[in-house]
C-alpha cells in the first residue's frame, strides 16, 4: 500500500487562508447542493471529559471519500499541546484504496477558522471592523488570522476566564499588527463588536443576547456536539440563524437545541445552510440591523476539501 503521509508542518504550509477560505466556500456550496455525502459525526465519550470522534463522507464531483478520526483531550491546551489530535484519511475514488493520511489537528484548526471567515464574508456587514473573540486558545488565534482576510479588522477585543491568558493573547495580536485589548468580562468585550467569535469549551452560555448590538454577526464555533452551549436562548431567538449543515445542527447544535427544548423556536428557525447563502439561493443578511449567527459544527466535506487540496499541491511540487 503506497500511502502518502502528511505532517502538521506540511498541512500548515499547503493550506494558507487565502486558499482555504475559497475552498471552504466551495465545499459548503457543494454540501448544500447535494454534491457531497456525509454521516452525522459519532462521538465516543472517554474518561475525564475526553472524547473520540469519527466523521465519514464523500465528494461526489471526483469520487474522493474518506474519514476523520480525532481525539479531544481538553487538558492538552494548558500543557502547550493540541486538544484535537488525529488523522484525515483519503481513499482513491477509482480503486478504493487508502491514498493519504494527513495530520488532522492542523487541518481542523485551519479549515474551521477559514469556514468561519467565509461565513463572515457572506453574513457580516461590509464595513465590519471590530472583532471580539471569546476564548484564547488555538481557534481564537486562527479566527483572528482568518477573519482579517475577509474584513479590514481594526480592533480586536478578547475575553477569557484567565485574565493572564487573555492579556497574553491580546499582546500576541498586537505583535501581529492589530490593536487589541483584553477585557475583564465578556459583555464588555462584545459591546461594540461588529463580529463576535465564540471559541470556548464552556458548558454553559458565555454570550447573552442582551449584550449583542444590532447588526452584529456571530460565529458560534466552540461547541461541536449536543450539550455544551456558548450562546443563550435569547440570542438564538433574535438572530437569523444559519447552519453549516442543517441536518447536523438539528441533531447536534447545542445552542439551537436548548432554545428549541425551551419552546422558544422550532426547526424552521434554522433558516438553512451557509452554502445556500453563498450560492445566492437563500437570503442572508437583510438589513444593517440584523443579528446573524453562523453555527459551526464542522463537517467532513470541509476536511476532505482541505485534504484533497493539500495532496494535489504536494503532487504538483513533486512533479517540478
Amino acid at each position: 500500500m503506497n500511502l502518502l503521509t502528511v505532517s502538521a508542518e506540511e498541512v500548515e504550509r499547503c493550506l494558507p487562508y487565502d486558499e482555504c477560505i475559497p475552498l471552504m466556500r466551495e465545499a459548503m456550496i457543494a454540501l448544500s447542493q447535494g454534491r457531497t455525502r456525509q454521516l452525522l459525526r459519532h462521538i465516543l465519550d472517554l474518561s475525564e471529559g475526553r472524547a473520540f470522534g469519527s466523521m465519514l463522507g464523500a465528494m461526489l464531483d471526483d469520487g474522493t471519500f474518506g474519514a476523520k478520526l480525532v481525539s479531544v483531550y481538553p487538558e492538552n491546551f494548558a500543557k502547550g499541546g493540541h486538544s484535537h489530535q488525529g488523522v484525515v484519511l483519503l481513499f482513491d475514488g477509482a480503486t478504493g484504496a487508502p491514498s493519504a493520511a494527513l495530520e488532522a489537528g492542523t487541518i481542523t484548526a485551519i479549515r474551521t477558522a477559514a469556514a468561519s471567515a467565509a461565513a463572515t464574508d457572506a453574513l457580516a456587514r461590509t464595513g465590519a471592523r471590530r472583532l471580539a473573540i471569546l476564548g484564547y486558545g488555538e481557534q481564537a488565534w486562527r479566527h483572528v488570522e482568518a477573519i482579517r482576510v475577509v474584513r479590514d479588522i481594526e480592533q480586536v477585543t478578547v475575553w477569557g476566564r484567565s485574565a493572564e491568558r487573555a492579556e497574553a493573547f491580546a499582546s500576541r495580536v498586537q505583535e501581529n499588527g492589530l490593536a487589541a485589548t483584553a477585557m475583564s468580562d465578556a459583555r464588555q468585550a462584545v459591546a461594540e463588536a461588529d463580529i463576535v467569535c465564540t471559541v470556548t469549551a464552556s458548558p454553559e452560555p458565555i454570550l447573552l443576547g442582551e449584550w449583542v448590538a444590532d447588526g452584529t454577526h456571530v460565529n458560534a464555533v466552540g461547541s461541536s456536539r449536543a450539550g455544551p452551549a456558548e450562546i443563550d436562548n435569547d440570542l438564538v431567538v433574535r438572530s437569523r440563524f444559519f447552519a453549516d449543515h442543517r441536518e447536523g445542527v438539528l441533531a447536534q447544535g447545542a445552542e439551537f437545541l436548548r432554545a428549541r427544548a425551551a419552546g422558544r423556536v422550532d426547526d424552521s428557525h434554522v433558516l438553512g445552510e451557509i452554502g445556500e447563502v453563498m450560492a445566492g439561493t437563500l437570503e442572508g443578511r437583510r438589513s444593517e440591523r440584523d443579528v446573524t449567527i453562523y453555527k459551526s459544527l464542522g463537517n467532513i466535506a470541509q476536511d476532505l476539501a482541505a485534504a484533497r487540496h493539500i495532496v494535489a499541491r504536494l503532487g504538483r511540487e513533486d512533479r517540478r
